[in-house]
């Protein structure tokens, strides 16, 4: 019996080509994790660094597409912005998505031509 069961394991063992899928597997994982893993954690950092650094006074957009000017930061890690005059939120400092300060200076100092439509 017990003879019998071997010959059947050894008649069901896959024959050579298990070395080349081992590779090809690991090769598929590192690929993912170069082209996906890797840039992800690296936007991340990046946010998460952005997010520390915006201060009081910066025009911001968050991820929800608010606009409004940091009017305080919190201890709590919220900040609380000014999106009309005297209407405030507060909301989570990794909320913020853009910082817009330079873009609204460079708008604000480029002249606006005006054409006369007759």
């Amino acid at each position: 019996m017990l003879a019998q069961l071997q010959t059947i394991m050894l008649q069901a063992a896959p024959g050579g080509g298990g070395a080349f899928q081992l590779i090809f597997l690991v090769g598929m994982i590192a690929v993912m994790y170069f082209f996906m893993i890797r840039p992800q954690a690296k936007r991340a950092k990046e946010q998460k660094k952005f997010a520390e650094t915006i201060g009081v006074g910066e025009h911001i957009i968050t991820t929800a597409g608010i606009h409004g000017t940091i009017r305080r930061s919190n201890e709590d890690g919220t900040l609380q912005i000014e999106v009309h005059h005297g209407t405030f939120m507060t909301i989570e400092r990794s909320a913020v998505s853009m910082e817009m300060t330079n873009a609204y200076r460079k708008k604000s100092a480029t002249p606006v031509a005006v054409e006369d439509k007759k």
